[in-house]
């Protein structure tokens, strides 16, 4: 009696597993395939940082697949679940969860390229150039038309993370920066006070956003270099001479230049340029990087302070002065000069 029962045991586990290894192999079966036979194409983006189950539930919302956890399964199961890639995709309700994996993971048809507050119209065309996987003659066909018909857009491409076709040219991407940029700072526009136009406005905020490190800073830099303007002082904004010294050096190498934001020798600072703010009284003749919302912000409503000098610390901690004594304090203290 003992006997059977100890045989029967096993008998009875491999009867069980056989049982949930059918219903499993059933279940996969009917949850992976099509969700119809529709063969109309959908749009399915893949946010920037998006896990295998925040994908799989948005799949399901949008009809495309018939269960989040067979999806996930798969993926687990393939190895696949780091190999899904950001951008918009083409689907359809009537692929199966393996062909929809395989496109996830094969790359998708548009891309996200994210460009940072403060750069250059040339370090901007560099970036969709490696975001939009551009090489050979695509690439400088690109950076060409970019650099040539963004020049005079310099402060007005908006920085911001963008969604584009791999095959999207230069004035493609302008068009749609310059958009973004109107549509961000309309309210900011209208309801502006400041007694500088537009223009100025903007390329007050692309000084503070290049010598800003935190976002506290930048209405205080920006009441500084207001004080400076109102009281008829050079703005002696850094960033504008290296503007004005990449213009200089670093576009005869057809925007191959290593470093748009060199640091500053004595000589640089006597370079006859309007964007020499030692040299010259008043803003620069336009911005000198693209800005984004904070320092627009501020450079339209800069703190009410009765400091006239700042400088940044090794660690990149500010330091303001209201008179020249003070600042050369700052200097000799915190930087050792």
């Amino acid at each position: 009696m003992k006997f059977r029962k100890v045989f029967l045991v096993p008998i009875l586990l491999i009867f069980l597993v056989i049982i949930a290894a059918t219903g499993s192999f059933f279940w996969w079966k009917n949850n992976s395939q099509p969700v119809s036979t529709d063969k109309e194409t959908k749009d399915f983006v893949v946010a920037k940082g998006r896990g295998a189950t925040q994908i799989a539930q948005e799949l399901y919302k949008q009809g495309l697949i018939r269960s989040p956890l067979a999806f996930k399964f798969y993926i687990q199961f393939k190895g696949k679940a780091e190999d899904i890639q950001a951008g918009r995709y083409s689907l359809t309700e009537s692929a199966a969860i393996p062909e929809i994996v395989t496109l996830l993971t094969k790359g998708p048809k548009d891309l996200w390229v994210t460009v940072p507050e403060g750069l250059r119209h040339e370090e901007i065309a560099e970036r969709f150039i490696q975001g939009l996987g551009k090489e050979g003659e695509e690439a400088e066909e690109f950076r060409q038309e970019f650099i040539s018909a963004s020049k005079s857009s310099e402060g007005y491409l908006f920085p911001d993370t963008y969604l584009f076709p791999r095959e999207a040219n230069a004035s493609m991407v302008i068009s749609s920066m310059r958009d973004t940029f109107d549509k961000k700072t309309k309210d900011i526009k209208s309801t502006a006070t400041s007694k500088l136009n537009w223009n100025q406005i903007v390329t007050l905020a692309s000084i503070i956003e290049r010598e800003t490190k935190i976002g506290e800073e930048r209405s205080i830099v920006a009441g500084i270099l207001m004080n400076r303007l109102n009281i008829g002082m050079a703005l002696q904004a850094d960033a504008a001479v290296q503007y004005a010294v990449s213009n200089a050096k670093c576009q005869i190498l057809n925007a191959k230049c290593n470093d748009w934001w060199p640091i500053l020798t004595l000589e640089d600072l006597q370079i006859d340029s309007p964007f020499n703010t030692y040299k010259y009284q008043g803003l620069p003749p336009s911005p000198i990087s693209n800005p984004g919302l904070s320092s627009i912000e501020a450079a339209v409503k800069p703190a009410d302070t009765e400091y006239i000098y700042y400088i940044h610390d090794p660690e990149g901690n500010i330091h303001y002065a209201k008179t020249l004594a003070e600042h050369n304090e700052n200097v000799r203290k915190y930087l050792g000069k």
